[in-house]
């Protein structure tokens, strides 16, 4: 599983970041995804390859767990899908931190959750039919015994392996979106009591106390530098005085 620091959805980062392939690689869910997968790839690929033998009283190809040709089909059609469902789901991995919708991932998780936790437990299944019908197989004479133990052997990992994958995905669903590190907006309460909403209450006016700046007045005792003149206006010249020619 993915450890980050910052804010994640279902485990993984938010979106928006790069993919790193390397740190996607050493995360402990692909590197048992990738045995789950190989442990599929050896389980069918036993039986599709030595898992049918002919016997000297008859022509037609037998399964070699107690000539149960349902067995084979069983652990072949298990270890098929298995092999896909990894493929899969690996890319389904990659895909998810690009994921911006929060549902989108837990749908994700979810069919992770879902078809982990059935393969789990259809790989039991296999392991105990496998198992039994290899003990009841009497003649071995000829048969290709190191097939037979590799095919259950890797069916019981196989139970292992998806079993931790479904506790991975347990994890991952039951993490969720981490609350503590996404901000969130709650509404404030309603105060009955105040005819504003709290947002628009207004603020209590407190009054400060002013006080008026005095000013020194003018010396008037200060002599005037250049005292002007009182002013005179000239009287008008009388309306009857005639003309007077300058004497000579």
């Amino acid at each position: 599983m993915e450890d980050t620091g910052g804010a994640t959805a279902y485990g993984v980062s938010l979106a928006g970041g790069g993919f790193d392939f390397y740190k996607f690689i050493r995360q402990p869910q692909t590197i048992v995804r990738i045995l789950s997968w190989i442990f599929a790839l050896v389980v069918f690929a036993s039986i599709t390859t030595e898992g049918y033998v002919n016997t000297a009283h008859s022509p037609e190809a037998k399964c070699i767990f107690n000539q149960n040709d349902s067995a084979c089909h069983y652990a072949i059609g298990i270890g098929v899908i298995a092999f896909l469902a990894c493929v899969a789901f690996l890319v389904l991995d990659i895909y998810v931190p690009f994921m911006s919708n929060a549902k989108e991932r837990k749908y994700a998780v979810m069919a992770d959750l879902g078809f982990s936790g059935a393969w789990s437990f259809l790989w039991f299944v296999c392991f105990c039919l496998l198992a039994s019908q290899w003990a009841k197989t009497h003649d071995i004479s000829g048969l290709p015994e190191d097939a037979a133990r590799a095919t259950v052997a890797f069916a019981f990992f196989s139970i292992a392996t998806w079993g931790i994958l479904t506790y991975f995905a347990l994890v991952r669903f039951r993490r969720g979106v981490n609350d503590s590190t996404l901000p969130t907006y709650t509404e404030p309460p309603q105060d009955h009591h105040t005819a504003y909403p709290p947002t628009y209450a207004p603020t209590s006016y407190n009054p400060t106390t002013y006080t008026p700046t005095t000013y020194s007045t003018y010396p008037s005792s200060v002599p005037d530098m250049q005292p002007q003149p009182p002013f005179t206006p000239t009287p008008p010249p009388p309306a009857d005085a005639g003309y007077q020619p300058p004497s000579y």
